[in-house]
Formats: structure tokens, sequence, C-alpha cells
């Protein structure tokens, strides 16, 4: 299949594409338009996830994992990773105490030349299923003139509107979000499929998990004094020693849902999780200048082996990610030109 047809597929698969006569297309063009408008226009910044700091480190792979997928990602040895930590969000001045989810991003570079890019959060389940939905989030979300918040009654009404955001609300409830970045279980969200050298498949969704202990935010002094915590609390571990995550990949038994990021699947399935590795992180660079700058961390680059699955999510966030990367990178091509 060509570039241009595999991209085809998934604007189709994503509902990009509609049939004349249809109603308009939700482009990734309108869909960044919406998270700029919910957080105000920010150039040269991501258009979510816009505050984050660089990291780099390594993939310790066991050779575990080569039971799921034959990439070489997963033979044993060593892969290098660049990575970036960040929240949601499109304002890269928010105070880290209002961010309640953190995100995880990584590009594995194989010696064979081959990428695995992934994003990640802290939270096991997204808000909603379709990147619609992700549209109506971020118009619900536009902050009144007034106050320069969003108004509750709007959001009611979308909540009203998509009761599969109670997964991801409930579970934030529950869940205090985490003092650090390296104290976090980062988590897949969408299923991918897997397949291993006899050609078996299967639909998986992997997690990392720290080695350091979770604790909640409000057991950090420094969270109501430093609003940049997160990342200042990062450099302080790493001048000390890395920060290490085991690499779990859970399978989906039949019947479980592999196209839908908003249902979780049976705790059971973590009964038979694959542990891949040790994922190392060793320096931590502002992102103004860091190797993970100029990285697009597109969810569908991805290495022999795995494949996306259908859920509709990940081509939007491939378009997505790629409008956002061309806004940012063009401003700062121009503020530089200056």
């Amino acid at each position: 299949m060509t570039l241009a047809a595999l991209v085809a597929s998934f604007a189709w698969v994503a509902g990009w594409i509609r049939l004349p006569g249809a109603s308009p297309a939700l482009s990734a063009a309108r869909l960044i338009d919406a998270f700029e408008g919910a957080s105000g226009r920010h150039p040269g910044f991501r258009r979510n996830h816009a505050k984050g700091i660089c990291v780099s480190g390594y993939f310790d792979s066991n050779g575990n994992g080569l039971a799921l997928s034959r990439a070489s990602v997963f033979e044993r040895g060593r892969t290098p990773v660049v990575g970036r930590f960040s929240a949601p969000g499109g304002n890269p001045s928010e105070d880290d105490a209002f961010t309640t989810v953190r995100s995880f991003a990584l590009r594995f570079t194989t010696s064979d030349g081959e990428q695995w890019r992934t994003g990640m959060n802290s939270a096991p389940v997204f808000a909603v299923r379709t990147p619609e939905a992700v549209y109506e989030q971020q118009e619900a979300m536009q902050r009144d003139h007034r106050t320069g918040r969003a108004d509750p009654a709007r959001l009611d009404a979308f909540f009203a509107r998509h009761p599969e955001t109670g997964a991801l609300r409930n579970w934030l409830a529950n869940h205090p979000p985490s003092s650090a970045f390296y104290d976090a279980s980062y988590y897949s969200i969408n299923a991918f499929r897997f397949t291993n050298a006899r050609g078996d498949t299967r639909f998986v969704r992997w997690s990392v998990v720290p080695e350091t202990p979770y604790a909640p935010s409000a057991a950090r002094a420094d969270v109501a004094h430093d609003p940049d915590f997160l990342a200042h609390g990062l450099r302080t571990r790493l001048q000390k020693h890395p920060a290490r995550w085991q690499l779990m990949l859970t399978p989906a038994d039949p019947g479980d849902p592999v196209d839908d990021a908003t249902r979780a699947w049976p705790p059971e399935r973590e009964l038979h999780r694959v542990d891949a590795g040790t994922l190392v992180i060793t320096r931590a660079q502002a992102q103004i200048d860091g190797a993970c700058r100029d990285i697009n961390f597109d969810p569908v680059v991805l290495p022999t082996g795995i494949s996306p699955s259908d859920d509709p999510l990940l081509a939007a966030r491939s378009a997505a990610y790629a409008e956002s990367f061309a806004r940012r990178t063009q401003e700062q091509a121009r503020a530089n030109v200056r």
C-alpha cells in the first residue's frame, strides 16, 4: 500500500473524509482550531500538552515481548529513547497544581532504523470515543471572555450528551494526581494489533509502571509554592539517579473492546500481562531546545509487528498531531527569521 493510500485509509476510518452530499468533514485543522479556542493561541507550542520537558534514556528489553510481537524493539538488548513529560492543555504557563493528568510520550529507535512512537496518559481510559466528541468537548471548554473560565452549564450539557465521559471522571475522582512525573503509571489507552514471528495476532494495550511508589501531589509541600514542581522535581531526581518503569503488555481476550478508548478491560487481564523490560530515563532538558522539541509523537508511527487497531481516535490523533506540528514549526521558523 502506498503512503498516500495508507493515509487516506486512516482518514476514512477516523471520519475525516465524507462522501459528496454528506455533512461537512471534521478536519484536523478544525479540531486544532477548537483546541486553540479552548486554551488560547500560544505560537510555537504544541496545541495540546503545551507545557512539557524533554527526556532521554533507554529501554532494556528482556525478550519476553517477542511472545506477542516480532518488533525488534522487543528483542533482548538496549534501545535508545527520547521522550517528553507533559500535562494536557494548550497553555504552556499552566500551574502544575491545576493539572489532573500526567502524560508521557516516547520515541524508540531500533538498530535497524525502525521507530515506535507512543503517547501515554496517567489515566487508563480516555474521555470520549470519537474525534467528533473531542471537538465537542473543546467547544464546551471555550472560555467566557468575561470570566476567563469555561461555562459550567456548557460542560454539564456536554457530559449529559456523552455519558461515556463518566469512566474517566470517576477514575480521576478516585485517583488524585501524582506528586511527580516519575511516580505515575502511564497507559497507551488505545489498543494496537500485535503480531509475533509465528503470525499469531493479539490486541494489546500497554503501560509503564514506575519503580518509585506513587504519592499524591498533596503529599508534596512545594506544590503550593512552585507552579513548575513537576519539571523541577524530575530534574532534582535525575541529578541523583535515573527514573525507571517496567513496560507491561496486556493482551485482550475475545470480546474485549479494542476500538473504544473509554472502556477499560476487565481487571483480570492484568494477570496475563507480559513484562517486556525496563524503561530508564537518565536525562532531562528544557523543551525549547531539547531533543524532543522537533518530534511529532504520532501514535501510528509503529515498527513491524505492531499496527493500529480500528479505534477512530488513533487516526484522528495522527492527523491532529501533524497539524499541530506544522503550525508550531512554521511559527518557530518565522520567529527565527526575525
